[in-house]
């Protein structure tokens, strides 16, 4: 694996969020926003190092920025508008109305304007969490099921893969993407962390097609090559990473989320820095930037 000499951890914003998630940055505002799923709320590091704040009325589990301003966000009650301006939340649908324990987890939103979702139920080991793709129309398909936490998703920057799994299954998959018609196919483990001492959890690609993600427990975020090979390790101050992502003027600084939920008492006195959004620099590659929802 890679050494990880000149590399630079800084604290980007000492929050303490329960289960801190999907750091991205925008592309035309150029700031992080990321959010925190247990609170919940979106937020946003604004230029001058302070953090605005939006609520949202249920869980969050991810979001996409929209081309018009605002975005979309995977709520437990389905897919939401969420006005950034007003913060009016506006409910577009409930993809999954037979699991009401249900709720949208890890997504992100193709080069041709779609959300791509996955559920889970957070209450039980059952496969009833699926895959989604939302379209600029508002269209839902259902892509792939039998999940419990759907986690790990990323396109690659070639636009022919798709990785996604489950977190708690323990199997990670890669798709072959038909990014003109919307598709997937021809699924295969990509990765598994059975018998390791980490799950992975939130992740994206850098521009040479490698594939970056937070090895919860393990103190640590991951690259792996394109046959699902563990490349390189970075460590961090946190026992529990939730989800890494390129951003920055240049998409040169990795983003990365963390949590306090999955620790007592005692490992928070430990570890003071848990939940914490930390900044990544110095790691000679550069993300791709994020697509915006066509609708």
């Amino acid at each position: 694996m890679a050494a990880t000499q000149g590399v630079r951890i800084e604290v980007a914003y000492r929050s303490e969020n329960i289960v801190g998630e999907i750091p991205m940055w925008h592309p035309i505002e150029e700031m992080l926003y990321w959010v925190d799923t247990r609170k919940p709320c979106l937020q946003r590091l604004n230029r001058d190092g302070t953090v605005r704040i939006w609520s949202m009325p249920t869980n969050i589990g991810s979001y996409v920025f929209r081309a018009g301003g605002g975005i979309i966000a995977g709520l437990k009650t389905g897919f939401a508008a969420v006005d950034l301006d007003s913060g009016e939340v506006r409910h577009i649908l409930d993809p999954e109305p037979e699991f009401p324990e249900n709720r949208l987890n890890d997504g992100r939103c193709d080069r041709r304007g779609r959300y791509w979702v996955g559920s889970r139920n957070p209450g039980t080991t059952d496969k009833t969490g699926s895959l989604y793709r939302l379209d600029p129309d508002f269209t839902c398909h259902k892509m792939d099921s039998g999940f419990i936490v759907s986690n790990g998703m990323a396109f690659s920057p070639d636009d022919k893969t798709l990785i996604f799994g489950d977190s708690t299954a323990e199997t990670f998959y890669r798709y072959d993407l038909d990014l003109d018609a919307g598709t997937i196919s021809n699924r295969q483990v990509y990765l598994t962390t059975h018998n390791l001492p980490w799950r992975v959890d939130g992740a994206t690609f850098d521009e040479e097609g490698y594939y970056w993600c937070a090895l919860l427990g393990d103190w640590s975020v991951g690259r792996f090559d394109p046959m699902g090979r563990l490349d390189r390790i970075v460590r961090l101050p946190v026992s529990h990473p939730t989800m890494c992502n390129f951003g920055g003027p240049n998409l040169d600084v990795l983003y990365v989320t963390s949590g306090t939920v999955f620790l007592d008492e005692a490992e928070r006195a430990r570890q003071p820095l848990a939940g914490a959004l930390f900044a990544i620099h110095g790691l000679g590659v550069r993300g791709v930037p994020e697509p915006l929802f066509g609708g």
